[in-house]
């Protein structure tokens, strides 16, 4: 498992807890999560003993970002079958718990593939459990792998893009070491730029409605004593205006075979706004998010969140009052419009930036060409 430890917010000091974890207590195996609904005011673990508990942490976003549904997709089928319950079952909840993040899917099929490989090879349920916890395990070493080679091609085509360094980043939503095995997508890319002393500020989308911008990159962005600056969703366009963005960066849950990408929702006026204003849109995110599958953004299914989300106010410690949970800020009856994403064609993007290398300009016949290169790296 890769070190993801997240900080505390009073002395920047690593609390030792990492973003999702293996146990297993006496009582029985069991998958434990630092639930991202509670930051950045606490760290408190979740510890889910079977698929509904992880599935229900899914869907309340306790654990998101695109790689780390993959690895809680495939630690929850493991879970399945190490406590003997339905594997097909879990396996079904777990892949259509978020339909648009691709790499859920793909790492409940990963771990229920290698689970299913030995019962017909007749080696038990017993043999088929650890072989599934396997292919988990294994899925986590190497998206913490994918996300330091991602970083540095990200680096690598920002320095292409804008020698000298000094770079501006604006960034939606958290891409950080809270949605990854390792230090992320998007976000890995501008700490590398830090670490270098290429990184002259990161602009940080709050990322309405839920705030993970505000909530979690910022958390992050803190704790490695990054220069950003917080800023209402509402504002990116007065920062582009005022010439104040040389990047944009931000990751993606799923990538269609033309190169369409989605992305939390508020992704594509960025993308419009950058297009405008000739800044480079990049896409970041491992392979696993190509979904070759799709033909194109209008066949991407995407998540509509409840819209009490828009009607109320949440933040963690903060008093309850409406039905789900917040502060009511509409009048009652309102209704709202609430998809979790939205989607931007592949001409407004710039480059997107995998572990294999990146693709631009953004194209399918690109896209494909990295996806065979990536199974033939992985065959070898």
């Amino acid at each position: 498992m890769a070190d993801q430890y997240a900080q505390s917010g009073e002395d920047g000091r690593p609390t030792g807890i990492p973003v999702i974890r293996w146990e297993e207590p006496p009582e029985g195996p069991v998958v434990v999560l630092l639930d991202q609904t509670r930051l950045p005011a606490e760290e408190i673990e979740l510890v889910c003993t079977d698929a509904p508990a992880l599935v229900e942490a899914i869907r309340s976003l306790a654990v998101r970002g695109a790689p780390l549904l993959g690895i809680a997709g495939a630690y929850g089928v493991a879970l399945a079958a190490a406590r003997g319950f339905d594997v097909e079952e879990a396996a079904a909840a777990l892949a259509g718990a978020r339909p648009t993040a691709v790499n859920l899917a793909v790492g409940v099929r990963r771990a229920q593939a290698a689970h299913q490989a030995v019962l017909v090879r007749g080696g038990g349920e017993g043999r088929a459990a650890v072989a599934a916890l396997a292919a988990a395990r294994q899925l986590h070493r190497e998206d913490a792998e994918a996300s330091t080679r991602m970083a540095a091609h990200g680096l690598a085509l920002l320095d292409e893009l804008l020698p000298g360094g000094g770079h501006r980043i604006l960034t939606h939503c958290n891409t950080g070491s809270l949605v990854s095995g390792g230090e992320g997508t998007a976000f890995a890319v501008a700490l590398a730029a830090h670490r270098q002393g290429r990184l002259r500020r990161l602009w940080v989308d709050e990322t309405r409605p839920l705030l993970q911008g505000a909530r979690l990159t910022a958390y992050e962005a803190a704790r490695n004593d990054m220069a950003y600056t917080l800023l209402t969703d509402n504002a990116a366009g007065s920062l582009f205006a005022a010439g104040e963005v040389d990047a944009v960066l931000i990751g993606a849950d799923r990538i269609a075979a033309d190169g369409s990408v989605a992305n939390k929702v508020g992704s594509y006026p960025l993308a419009v706004l950058a297009r405008y204003h000739h800044v480079p849109f990049i896409v970041v995110a491992p392979v696993t998010t190509v979904d070759l599958g799709t033909a194109d953004g209008a066949s991407i299914e995407v998540e509509q969140r409840p819209g009490f989300e828009v009607t109320e106010v949440t933040a963690p410690q903060m008093p309850m009052a409406g039905a789900g949970g917040g502060i009511v800020v509409a009048p009652l009856g309102t209704q709202a419009y609430n998809p979790a994403f939205d989607v931007t064609p592949p001409e407004l993007v710039t480059a997107i930036v995998t572990e294999e290398g990146a693709v631009s300009p953004v194209t399918g016949e690109g896209l494909a060409e990295l996806c065979a290169r990536s199974r033939q790296v992985t065959i070898s």
